[in-house]
């Protein structure tokens, strides 16, 4: 059995765990008003969680090939149907079967995590850095299984967050309406550096996930993080 590592620092995480564990009573955070702003922008993202991925649709397709191409510039793609998709870690020919769990957000995400920090993103595309698995994790499908992660660690899919970490990230939420996108980012980050450090394969994806869900609840119930880059996580972006 793998042990359930926490990547960081250790002056952070000892911090982390004082902090949890001095914390009064939270429940009676739960029922804690929303500003017009926060229930703007958490609706604005519940709306984008209800879009499915349509293969059909020529913005959908689009929004794929510039995945692509910000994924292998220069590489001329052969068509939407192409083996040369699992070249990205999707599960075949077809990328538009990966999305039925989780929608168009989640190439969405991909997306921005490409554009925005286009360093990281190749890096873990392409497994660079760190003593890799034999039977690496397919990068395309681990980002759709982490916004599906997010989706459910913040309970999206309710009207209203009615746990600590989701109602803190809807504090963020109307900080920075890009927020989920930016979580996304350090999620993924964080994801892979949990699977170096537990020396992780395949076999032990879902393992990775959960603990990488576990460090992400703990970071957003800290009382100092009022932005989305006050996460502590967000650190691996930037080394």
């Amino acid at each position: 059995m793998i042990a359930n590592a926490m990547v960081g620092p250790r002056a952070w995480i000892g911090g982390l765990f004082n902090r949890l564990s001095n914390k009064r009573d939270d429940n009676k955070f739960l029922d804690l008003p929303l500003s017009p702003l926060q229930e703007q922008r958490l609706q604005r993202l519940q709306e984008r969680l209800q879009v499915p991925f349509d293969e059909t649709c020529p913005d959908h397709q689009e929004s794929l090939r510039t995945l692509w191409n910000c994924a292998f510039p220069g590489v001329v793609l052969k068509g939407m149907i192409s083996e040369q998709w699992k070249e990205m870690g999707w599960q075949g020919a077809n990328p538009s079967t990966d999305f039925r769990g989780c929608g168009f957000i989640s190439l969405e995400n991909l997306l921005f995590f490409a554009h925005m920090h286009p360093k990281s993103f190749h890096r873990l595309l392409f497994k660079q850095g760190g003593q890799r698995a034999m039977w690496e994790y397919p990068f395309a499908v681990a980002g759709i299984n982490i916004t599906f992660m997010l989706t459910q660690m913040l309970d999206l899919n309710s009207d209203k967050p009615r746990c600590l970490p989701g109602l803190n990230f809807v504090r963020l939420l109307g900080e920075d309406e890009e927020a989920f996108d930016v979580l996304y980012c350090i999620a993924f980050e964080l994801m892979d550096a949990q699977w170096l450090a537990m020396h992780a394969s395949y076999m032990e994806f879902n393992e990775v996930v959960r603990i990488t869900r576990i460090q992400l609840e703990r970071e957003l119930s800290l009382e100092d993080v009022h932005r989305i880059h006050d996460l502590p996580a967000c650190n691996l972006l930037y080394r």
